[in-house]
């Protein structure tokens, strides 16, 4: 049974997509894009919401980006291997490889993926999280504290959910990013 690990980036005021819904406000430093490629390259299954997802599908459907870098062609790879699981209501099809595109949110079938999966799982997407934390299916949080102050935006953990956390893991980065791994303690 593969756990279910929230992973992203988050700025020290708690936002994910600053106020015009960009995630480009904190591009990796090479130390932290080597770690997340490392982070989630056992993961066999993204699970996203549509926006999410159109951010992350370049990896596939931009045949120059893993031309620009080796760390570029690593995390593209990783990308490509792993299955994904599009939830959205407005898309009409996936652009990759690999990917499915379910129209609502069902924490059974999630459940079900979770226990035949051979390795873990990420969620990415505030809102999907967000349905993900209220059914009590989101196992471990990953979060990269970016450091930097946006004044608003998206919050990138939900609020009206009270969740027990037990701090795994910490790590400081050359940029002043900071790398924070918690388990969610299910009742």
């Amino acid at each position: 049974m593969g756990k279910l690990l929230y992973v992203t980036n988050v700025s020290l005021d708690g936002f994910m997509e600053d106020e015009h819904g960009s995630i480009d406000w904190s591009p990796p430093s090479d130390e932290l894009f080597v770690f997340i490629t490392e982070l989630i390259r056992p993961a066999t299954t993204y699970l996203y919401g549509r926006r999410m997802y159109e951010s992350m599908a370049v990896w596939e459907t931009d045949p120059d980006l893993p031309t620009r870098s080796a760390l570029f062609a690593s995390f593209s790879d990783v990308w490509r291997r792993a299955d994904k699981i599009v939830y959205s209501t407005t898309l009409d099809a996936t652009s990759t490889t690999k990917t499915r595109l379910e129209r609502d949110f069902e924490p059974d079938a999630v459940e079900a993926v979770k226990a035949a999966a051979t390795g873990d799982l990420t969620i990415g997407g505030a809102e999907i999280a967000a349905h993900a934390f209220n059914a009590g299916l989101v196992d471990e949080c990953h979060l990269f504290v970016r450091p930097l102050l946006l004044g608003a935006g998206k919050p990138a953990l939900p609020s009206g959910v009270r969740a027990d956390l037990e701090l795994l893991d910490e790590r400081r980065f050359d940029d002043g990013g900071v790398y924070l791994r918690h388990r969610v303690r299910h009742a």
